[in-house]
């Protein structure tokens, strides 16, 4: 299935006074480049290990609001990540030796590993707060860049970059993303320009639509609420599992497979794994109104019916179209063949959960405000995967674990300043609801 592709301007207001409009709009910011062209002859050099399939175009210009807290979790600049990077190398070795990438012989004998190490692997430069530079490199022996913090959590024998990972790895699907796997662009035009990878820590939810990343980035290693696949050139991302991962082992990651796992998976009783990635990938589809929580391993009748929707939608009958899942309909989820859910809630027996509630205005949303407004808030933003800040409740006298909370949600939109104060407003509030 094709990537979504992120808008990187906010693109409504949380106020609509003329001075907020005038305020809030977005300018473009400058793209920072790095002077020098040591790593030329290498880019060069390596421009044929471009993962295939790629496209060349270059990204269009981003634009950001105002500056962030200092230390705020925020997306790169404009334009992309600037991830400058080495070439390849051996660990510890100097930035102008270039070492080339491990032969294919050494490959088939790679380390072996688990998902749990890697992102094990990962934390300890998260923890460590490693500043991002491509010409240093770490006690471990890892270049201090992106693909140099990837290179170490998958524990490859050497340095490797954007343009050679895709080596080490086999290419998957978003549903079939786990722990430990990557997210890579290489941009062949300009690999200094917008290459970025960064290693899947797990969804933010079961929406599917954020997921914990963690990347070597400016000004060090970084973990945090990400949108799939990244904040810029999203649908340039590719996914890649290491070869050399063993396999199972994920925790909270549940089963995922492309083949089918037999018809006894679905319907009245059936209490499983392939359940939830049945339903993750319906949502995906166009299927979430049907689930009013979940989807979860516990067939229902919300599993059922985005089913059958699903089948509707490739104009499907009979029993073709009885709700439960057979191998052509798993193949089309996890190939991303066929149509998506149509949207509506006439003729498809969709829920109703999907109706925004009426905003109750910014006056709920202050200091001393408690009603029931502000516990509706802070279950939905639980819901919503934003819940880390509640030690208790929500309940509804506002507090500031409420005002933390909303900031993180507003901020994983991409805003910034005072559309990103922590306090709801209609957009917050439709986003945070639909």
């Amino acid at each position: 299935m094709e990537s979504p592709v992120f808008e990187e301007i906010e693109p409504a207001d949380d106020c609509g006074c003329a001075g907020c409009v005038q305020w809030r709009r977005a300018v473009p910011h400058p793209v920072r480049t790095k002077a020098g062209a040591r790593h030329a002859l290498v880019i060069a050099a390596a421009a044929g290990t471009v993962i295939g399939g790629l496209q060349t175009a270059a990204p269009a210009t981003a634009t950001e609001h105002h500056e962030a807290r200092p230390g705020d979790p925020t997306p790169p600049p404009a334009g992309g990540p600037t991830t400058p990077q080495g070439g390849t190398s051996p660990l510890h070795g100097a930035p102008g030796q270039a070492a080339g990438s491990v032969d294919l012989a050494q490959q088939s004998a790679l380390r072996t590993t688990t998902r749990a190490a890697i992102i094990n692997r990962a934390k300890t430069w998260v923890e460590a707060k490693v500043p991002y530079n491509m010409d240093k490199y770490w006690k471990d022996g890892y270049r201090q860049d992106c693909s140099g913090f990837v290179s170490m959590a998958w524990d490859l024998p050497g340095n490797e970059w954007t343009g050679s990972l895709a080596t080490y790895g086999t290419r998957i699907t978003k549903a079939q993303l786990q722990p430990g796997d990557i997210l890579l662009f290489h941009n062949p035009a300009d690999p200094e320009k917008g290459s970025h990878v960064t290693i899947f820590g797990g969804w933010t939810d079961y929406t599917r639509t954020y997921y914990i990343a963690y990347e070597q980035t400016r000004p060090g290693t970084r973990k945090q609420a990400t949108p799939y696949a990244y904040w810029s050139n999203s649908s340039r991302y590719l996914a890649y599992r290491y070869k050399g991962v063993k396999a199972g082992g994920t925790s909270g990651s549940g089963a995922s497979t492309t083949k089918f796992p037999g018809a006894a998976s679905f319907g009245p009783g059936a209490d499983n794994a392939y359940v939830t990635q049945l339903g993750r990938l319906l949502v995906e589809r166009g299927g979430k109104r049907f689930y009013s929580q979940g989807p979860g391993p516990r067939w229902g009748d919300a599993d059922r019916r985005a089913t059958q929707a699903f089948q509707r939608a490739q104009g499907w009958t009979g029993a073709d179209a009885d709700g439960i899942p057979g191998p052509t309909t798993w193949s089309y989820l996890v190939s991303g063949k066929g149509k998506d859910i149509p949207g509506g809630s006439a003729g498809s027996g969709g829920s109703t959960g999907s109706k925004v509630p009426a905003f109750p205005g910014a006056g709920s949303f202050r200091p001393g405000a408690n009603s029931a407004a502000v516990t509706q808030l802070g279950k939905q933003l639980v819901k919503k995967g934003f819940g880390r800040y509640y030690s208790q409740g929500p309940g509804p006298r506002w507090g500031e674990a409420d005002r933390r909370a909303v900031e993180a949600f507003q901020r994983a939109q991409g805003w910034r300043g005072a559309a990103a104060d922590g306090y709801p407003g209609p957009e917050t509030w439709r986003r945070l609801f639909s």
